[in-house]
Order: structure tokens, then C-alpha cells, then sequence
């Protein structure tokens, strides 16, 4: 199995908002340069060309700091860009086909709200675990709430990393300390920061605290 834990410590789910193509760039350069260990490059709203012509400036980036470049929901435009992989939802190809699809070594995350769900997906060749929106969010995705307890019991039931997601922000992670989670992923806090140098930096600090001091090793 791939070692993710280190990986997923601290990570950076995308959105674009209303910004400039080259102003969102420049804000996940910065991200990468400011210690977000892994970025999910996530697109709903603009074409198949569209989102693989991003993807390729975003892996650009991410190569140069040497950061995995995941891929939400579209299996072509990661096995297009070569990405590092995959991160799937409820409503997308079953978890055994984009296994099969973009192979053994590439990383699979899944999407997961129910221990049922979780368990479900580490059978079927999941890397690791997104579990939430454990807080409501300001994204254009509509997410279903997931109690801590749930996390908790989830990642007390898999063997395969748990990253916690939605609506968690610098000062709302202290109830995730304990639960068993490998890492923590952000959206708004991070593309949303006046200083996003200095917001990683204080993400960075927290999240190795939430973590028992394993997100700097």
C-alpha cells in the first residue's frame, strides 16, 4: 500500500470563484510554495478542454514542488495530464472500475460518509478516505453534513487514511484532535487568504498539533 499519511497532512482542494485564470495560478503557486502538501484540483462548471488545459498549468506548478496533483471526478483528465490520481465521489464510476482504469499506482481517494461506504471503498482499492462536510461550506458543491462521531468511526474501522473535509478552518479544528484522521483538507481558508504564505504557515502549525506532530516529519 502507498504511504499517504505525510501526504495528506495538509490539503488544498481548489476553487476557483470569480478569479482570473492567472490570478488562481499565482494562488496555488503560492499554496504549493507555502506548505500545502498535496493539491486536489477540483472543476465543476467549465468544459472537458477547459479543465484539461487548467490541469496541465496546475500539474506544472505542482511538479516544480514536487506536491501530488490530484484530480476530482475525472478519471480521462487524470490519466490525460498524468496526474497523481483520483478522487471520486457517491455518484461516480463504482470504485473497482477507476481502479482498473488508471492502475495500481496511481492514487485513489474516495469520497466517504458511512462506515459502510468506507468500508465498501477500501475493498474495492481505495488509497484513502475524504469524509465530510463535517462543517457547512461556502463552496458551489452541495455536501451533506458528517458528524465527528462518524469520522471517528470511520477511521476506527478502515486501515486506509481519513482526510477531514468541509468548512474546516483554522480556528474550528481543535474537535477533529483524536479521531484518527491522517490529514486535514482546506478550500476556502487557503484560496480565500489575504497572506496565503502566512495562513499555511498557521495551518501548517495547527494541523501538526491535530495531528500529534506527525504533519512535519
Amino acid at each position: 500500500m502507498k504511504k499517504l499519511d505525510k501526504i495528506l497532512a495538509l490539503y488544498l482542494v481548489t476553487a476557483r470563484y470569480d478569479w482570473k485564470e492567472e490570478d488562481f495560478l499565482n494562488k496555488v503557486e503560492e499554496a504549493c510554495r507555502s506548505g500545502v502538501t498535496l493539491v486536489q484540483l477540483r472543476e465543476k462548471e467549465c468544459s472537458t478542454r477547459e479543465y484539461y488545459e487548467l490541469a496541465q498549468k496546475v500539474k506544472t506548478i505542482t511538479d516544480t514542488y514536487q506536491i501530488p496533483l490530484m484530480i476530482d471526478d475525472r478519471v480521462d483528465i487524470c490519466l490525460a495530464i498524468d496526474a497523481s490520481g483520483v478522487h471520486i465521489g457517491a455518484d461516480e464510476l463504482p470504485v473497482e472500475v477507476v481502479r482498473k482504469l488508471i492502475g495500481k499506482d496511481k492514487i485513489l481517494g474516495v469520497t466517504a460518509k458511512t462506515v459502510e461506504r468506507a468500508l465498501e471503498a477500501e475493498q474495492h482499492g481505495a488509497d484513502y478516505l475524504g469524509v465530510g462536510a463535517i462543517y457547512p461550506t461556502t463552496t458551489k458543491v452541495i455536501t451533506q453534513p458528517t458528524s465527528i462521531e462518524t469520522l471517528r468511526e470511520i477511521a476506527t474501522t478502515v486501515t486506509i487514511p481519513i482526510v477531514a473535509i468541509g468548512g474546516i478552518k483554522e480556528d474550528n479544528m481543535e474537535p477533529l484532535k483524536g479521531t484518527g484522521i491522517a490529514g486535514i483538507a482546506i478550500v476556502s481558508e487557503i484560496m480565500k487568504a489575504q497572506d496565503i504564505k502566512q495562513k499555511c504557515y498557521c495551518l501548517r502549525k495547527k494541523v501538526t498539533e491535530i495531528l500529534g506532530g506527525e504533519a512535519n516529519e
